[in-house]
């Protein structure tokens, strides 16, 4: 679980974050990268709609995808908040898929 400090929370940062952030597709998500400043620490938020299946699918999905963020929390990144807009088709994708996609997106340093 991520702590309050590591999650957008706030409509408003929700918004920022796609207005403003550098976007990455994936098959599995739409990243949106927004800088902050570099002592701030990372903030990870995920929009999963109704499209992605029942409920059960959906929380599946949001709880995986919080889950690596919390890897890269503790991995010590920082400076940055990250949207992550799940697509459909993402519930049948294993951890694994699900961990390369975000690493392939998030490993690249994002501009200050």
């Amino acid at each position: 679980m991520l702590a309050r400090a590591n999650r957008v929370v706030l409509p408003a940062d929700f918004r920022s974050a796609v207005r403003r952030g550098r976007r990455a597709t994936t098959p599995s998500a739409i990243y949106y990268r927004l800088a902050t400043t570099p002592s701030s620490p990372l903030r990870v938020g995920v929009i999963v709609t109704k499209e992605i299946g029942n409920a059960v699918h959906r929380n599946l999905v949001r709880r995986r995808l919080r889950a690596l963020g919390r890897g890269l929390v503790d991995a010590g990144l920082r400076g940055e908040d990250v949207v992550i807009r799940v697509r459909p088709g993402s519930a049948q994708l294993s951890w694994d898929s699900l961990s390369a996609d975000m690493h392939d997106v998030l490993d690249s340093p994002v501009a200050h």
